[in-house]
């Protein structure tokens, strides 16, 4: 398992939350010392479940509260009546004393019952709290490993892109717009060094349903194919191999290309210099 495995495989999170058992503890804390990447990424995990905690976080609710203060206070009154009205009672023999101390005993054993009730009603009401928002949580680190995944592809794509237009060894042909369509414009990344050709769509429709673009090769006056141009492979992925041309062109083509260039659906030409 390399690194990216390691942070994806949901350890990192587990053990912010606790949920970790000893021997996984044990060596994702010995991982950090010695990886700086896993470090980093803990570091960032532990930031963003202390945010997203802090912003979510919220009181018990005031109705909640107040039944639960209402509670108290009733219970709190009736002992208070009861004792003022032990304190008006007559002196009685010791056999009535020690029922008093039982009566006594009785209101102490239904405080406690009231105060464990109100700490058994917190107690459930937070652990329901925190596992709905373990729950949402582990949710939106999910939602933020697949952004960054795209993200990752994304920029993956980009600098692909890059590497290629920033080529020196690579030749650029600019075709520019025929007659019957003057704006279209596209470019071609011609790699002599390795026969490749990668085209870059600039000012050119999307193709309709059932048709698609080609790329052409003018060599010795005669069209060779290099290729079928889809959104995907655009200046990232050669279209084909070229080892000559004196220019290239693009038709629009039925779906699965044409052994030869229909002319009056050209779009560009482009002459290489």
């Amino acid at each position: 398992m390399n690194t990216q495995e390691y942070i994806s495989s949901g350890i990192l999170e587990a053990y912010i939350l606790g949920t970790a058992s000893k021997d996984e503890a044990g060596i994702l804390e010995c991982v950090m010392t010695h990886n700086a990447e896993v470090r980093a990424a803990y570091e960032e995990a532990q930031k963003i479940l202390e945010d997203f905690t802090t912003a979510q976080a919220i009181e018990v609710p005031d109705s909640i509260k107040g039944k639960i203060w209402e509670k108290i206070k009733s219970e709190s009154h009736t002992d208070l009546q009861d004792d003022h009205n032990s304190d008006e009672t007559e002196i009685i023999p010791l056999s009535g004393e020690i029922q008093n101390e039982k009566a006594s005993d009785k209101k102490v054993w239904n405080r406690l019952s009231v105060a464990a009730s109100i700490l058994l009603i917190l107690s459930v009401a937070g652990n329901l709290y925190w596992l709905n928002e373990k729950k949402n949580t582990e949710s939106e680190l999910n939602a933020f490993r697949k952004e960054k995944t795209v993200t990752e592809g994304k920029l993956k794509i980009i600098n692909e892109k890059l590497a290629i237009t920033s080529n020196p060894d690579i030749q650029k042909i600019v075709m520019s717009g025929t007659e019957a369509h003057p704006g279209a414009k596209a470019v071609v990344f011609w790699d002599k060094t390795k026969n490749k050709v990668y085209l870059n769509m600039q000012n050119i429709p999307q193709a309709p349903a059932g048709k698609q673009y080609q790329l052409w090769a003018i060599a010795d006056g005669k069209p060779v194919s290099a290729g079928l141009y889809t959104e995907e492979k655009d200046t990232s992925t050669s279209l084909a191999s070229i080892d000559k041309a004196q220019a290239f062109a693009i038709t629009l083509e039925n779906e699965g290309g044409s052994a030869v260039p229909t002319m009056e659906n050209m779009y560009v030409l482009g002459n290489v210099l």
